[in-house]
């Protein structure tokens, strides 16, 4: 193989980032859109860069070194970066790479200003930008220059940002390698940057330019106020004009240095709204190009450039008669994705992990797997779930009941929803001849407070699962397949039975009737709260307590708690039996899994790992309910629940009596209270007996994709989570793989773990963020929905990943959003925030249940709180005050 060490920017592309990397590709691509004017220029190669490499074969021991170290230890890797650098900056660049540069150099004019500019192999891309990680050099003259140049931009590949950066993303240093471009400098009137999708609102059809005087340097490191511009479909809709106090030139010298503007120019437009209008358009052209909204920079390049510190003779901004040149598009690697509508009609859409409290991206088969169990349609973008509500906005029918149904549920969505609908234009207003059926099926009347049908539901339920998992142990291959996609419909049944509804339902609405009758008649405010504490058969309240449970089994053995003290492995269970007390520790921690094993944070992913895949993950819940708790500490929680909610209700009912017609209060409320408390513990059960059989089917799909890799079908069993249900079908069937399919897939998964996704999106990708609509609180407060009440201080915890939880008694946890995998940390928690939730998720349930006083949807509370503050939480009021 030839290498060749020098390409001009018209020979290449963007499929060719291996040779120019991420920014000279991008570049070859631009320079080949018909109206798009780019600098000329040059790609110095990584084939030069490997031949640099190959001077300095002690780089591979650093390398290695590198590597092992930990993302946020700043210091070392400032230390091994910076020795990384030097070494490279040392090696003397190979004398037929300089004959190359100086060639390519002479053919377009070797004392002509060149910007010399790193472009990484890994930068540039789709799932990871790498703005700003790598160094760019302007206006640098002479062939001596340009060569030391682009020596430093080979090192710079190793700057702390961007071994940070990469380490962070999880990419290997080794598979990335460093071309330079180097392009002739051009001498700006204006320069600044063109999003082709609003960077705040993520909205398509809005670019947004921000624009400075003289070159773009001063802009992209924030010694100016930039002009910004709006425009959507040819117009500025909205226009900021910023205070302009400096600009950055060319210096005659070489490099460029830094000028104060006119006072009466500082505050003049950079460009005129024509202009900004006209580069949108080029903006546009070359987003579909590129095929995604882009990050431009661009240059105005005019018949005043020659002389670059004076302005046009009049001195007016408006004068500007010129030409636009690009010098970077890079795509936008922050944009959600838009869910796939088929039309061009506006769509909104609400998102499913909001309300399931998993908003974290899902593996292909774990969104098949969740669209074959709902029996709503859902649109999938971004690794997540949403559901296309426009038809029920469009339709006065259906549309005050989604409202009030996602509002109840969780206020920002409904004041999103809200903003949506009162936008002029947006929503195309349906007839109400024929509108949507109801959002959550038909109403079902309440049923007769019987304890029997819950026990009856849930045998019914375990009795399903069990004769699930008997079944399919002598399925495989396409039977296999066949038998869980016949099976999911058994499961559909038992998850969206008619009775089952109608006692969940009934709870809900019995809760909602004595928190709304009790505070009118009574100034009670959350009532229903206290009342439900400690009620039967709640599966995932159970499940905390049951760990108090597993600790008390295992508190009196020191050896037992000082190996795992130790453990770092899944393993572990085996080598207990050999310890004093450690076969009773292990059958306690066997049966505990037994039961509630089939669980994991993000369960409703089925390719997450569960506690019985790695029963490590409990290791920590468990030794800090041994530290925290006395003996039967469960029991007790419990019965103190129970007792505590049984004083409030003779309470409430002996202040009912004593109103006019109290007794006939006092009797419809006791009624009320009896049903809440015999249903509501059901509220948590059909997601249990989803994720049990969900179990039961990833057990088998393991055990097949299991002979996939042993038939070479495979690399590993793990592939089979980046395939959709009917692609496993077809590999099943074929016994062939897609191996680029599935890489493709674990990049984009990768990229999707970045992003945030909205509670309301729309189909020109707007991300409409609600507010709550409050005047009533503290200044400072910040505010959410209120779901458990009470109030408490304490320290902050905030917690991101549950298995680094630190958690002791009469802390308050904080974090982005729970789901029943949290449960066993509520045991040791004072109260709870978190950035997610409604009044009927299963934090908000639990915490209830365990007389946590809680606050759900704080936007940015992870953010906003940090750890270790003393916070106050209100949770009958729905804010909190962070105290130091």
């Amino acid at each position: 193989m030839i290498e060749q060490y020098v390409l001009g920017l018209s020979e290449v592309d963007e499929t060719q980032v291996a040779v120019v990397g991420g920014k000279g590709a991008h570049l070859g691509g631009l320079s080949r859109i018909d109206g798009i004017r780019v600098p000329v220029g040059f790609c110095v190669t990584t084939d030069a860069f490997r031949r640099m490499m190959a001077e300095a074969p002690s780089i591979d021991g650093r390398l290695d070194e590198l590597s092992r170290l930990n993302p946020d230890d700043r210091e070392a890797i400032r230390t091994h970066s910076a020795e990384l650098r030097r070494t490279l900056e040392g090696i003397a660049i190979p004398g037929d790479v300089v004959a190359a540069v100086t060639r390519a150099l002479a053919q377009l004019g070797d004392q002509a200003a060149y910007a010399v500019r790193s472009s990484a192999t890994a930068e540039d891309l789709p799932t990871a930008s790498f703005a700003g990680q790598q160094d760019t050099y302007l206006n640098v003259v002479g062939p001596a220059a340009i060569l030391q140049h682009i020596s430093q931009c080979w090192a710079s590949l190793f700057t702390e940002r961007a071994v940070t950066y990469r380490q962070r993303n999880g990419i290997d240093h080794r598979t990335v390698h460093m071309a330079v471009v180097v392009q002739q400098m051009v001498f700006p009137r204006a320069a600044g940057i063109l999003f082709t999708a609003d960077p705040v609102t993520s909205n398509r059809r809005i670019a947004s330019v921000e624009a400075s005087f003289g070159l773009g340097e001063a802009l992209v490191s924030g010694l100016v106020n930039a002009d910004v511009y709006k425009v959507r479909d040819g117009e500025v809709v909205a226009k900021t004009v910023g205070t302009k106090k400096l600009a950055i030139h060319a210096s005659p010298a070489g490099g460029t240095r830094e000028q104060a503007i006119d006072p009466q120019r500082q505050d003049q437009p950079a460009l005129t709204d024509a202009q900004a209008v006209r580069l949108v358009q080029l903006g546009r052209r070359i987003e579909a190009h590129f095929g995604r909204p882009q990050d431009i920079e661009w240059c105005l390049v005019d018949d005043f450039a020659a002389d670059s510190t004076s302005g046009p003779p009049d001195g007016s901004a408006d004068r500007i008669h010129g030409a636009f040149h690009i010098v970077q598009s890079r795509p936008i690697t922050t944009l959600f994705p838009i869910p796939e509508s088929g039309d061009r009609e506006n769509h909104v859409y609400v998102s499913v992990g909001h309300q399931q409290m998993m908003t974290d991206p899902m593996k292909p088969l774990g969104l098949a797997f969740w669209q074959l169990t709902t029996p709503r349609p859902m649109a999938e973008a971004g690794g997540r779930l949403f559901v296309d509500v426009t038809q029920r906005l469009a339709s006065p029918a259906s549309r005050a009941d989604l409202l009030e149904a996602l509002g109840k549920s969780d206020p920002l969505m409904g004041d999103a929803l809200r903003t949506l609908v009162e936008r002029h234009g947006f929503i195309r207003p349906l007839p109400d001849e024929d509108p949507p059926g109801p959002l959550f099926g038909e109403a079902q009347p309440p049923i007769e407070t019987d304890p029997a049908i819950v026990t009856e539901l849930i045998g019914h339920s375990e009795a399903s699962v069990s004769a699930a998992a008997r079944d399919i142990r002598t399925k495989s291959g396409e039977a296999l397949l066949d038998f869980i996609r016949e099976d999911i419909q058994e499961l559909r049944r038992v998850l969206f039975d008619r009775r089952g509804h109608q006692v969940f339902m009934s709870a809900m609405e019995a809760a909602w009737w004595l928190n709304e009758r009790l505070e009118a008649w009574l100034g009670e405010k959350n009532a229903a709260d206290t009342l439900t504490q400690s009620v039967p058969h709640n599966i995932t309240s159970e499940m905390g307590l049951a760990l108090l449970g597993v600790a008390d089994v295992i508190r009196p053995h020191p050896d037992v708690v000082a190996f795992l003290q130790r453990v770092e492995d899944d393993g572990f269970l085996d080598e207990l039996p050999g310890l004093a007390g450690g076969r009773e520790s292990r059958d306690a921690i066997e049966a505990w899994l037994d039961r509630y094993g089939m669980r994991c944070v993000g369960e409703i992913d089925i390719t997450r790992p569960r506690w019985s895949e790695r029963p490590s993950t409990l290791v920590p819940l468990i030794l800090g309910n041994v530290k925290n708790f006395e003996p039967g500490a469960g029991e007790r929680r419990f019965e103190q629940g129970r007792q505590e909610a049984w004083k409030k209700e003779q309470e409430l009912l002996e202040r009912l009596r004593a109103l006019p017609d109290g007794e006939d209060k006092a009797e419809e409320t006791k009624r009320m209270i009896d049903r809440v408390r015999t249903f509501i513990g059901y509220r948590e059960y059909p997601k249990y007996g989803m994720v049990s059989r969900y179990f039961v089917y990833k057990q088998a799909l393991l055990e097949e994709a299991g002979r996939l890799v042993q038939a070479h079908v495979l690399r590993e069993k793990e592939d089979i989570f980046y395939l959709t249900f009917q692609e496993l079908h077809d590999v099943v069937r074929t016994n062939r793989v897609d191996d680029e399919l599935i890489g493709q897939r674990k990049d984009a998964f990768r990229s999707y773990e970045a992003l945030t996704p909205a509670r309301v999106l729309t189909s020109d990708g707007e991300v409409v963020a609600g507010a709550y609509r409050r005047d009533d609180l503290p200044a400072d407060a910040l505010i959410g929905l209120p779901v458990s009440a009470g109030t408490v201080e304490g320290r902050a915890r905030v917690i991101l990943d549950m298995t680094q939880a630190d958690i002791e008694p009469g802390d308050i946890l904080v974090t982005s959003h729970t789901d029943p995998s949290w449960t066993p940390l509520f045991v040791a928690i004072a109260g709870l925030v978190t950035e997610v939730g409604g009044l009927m998720t299963h934090g908000a349930v639990i915490a209830r249940e365990y007389g946590l006083p809680a606050v759900v949807g704080v936007m940015e509370a992870t953010r906003l709180i940090r750890d270790g503050q003393r916070i106050r939480v209100h949770g009958t009021d729905g804010y909190v005050e962070i105290l130091s």
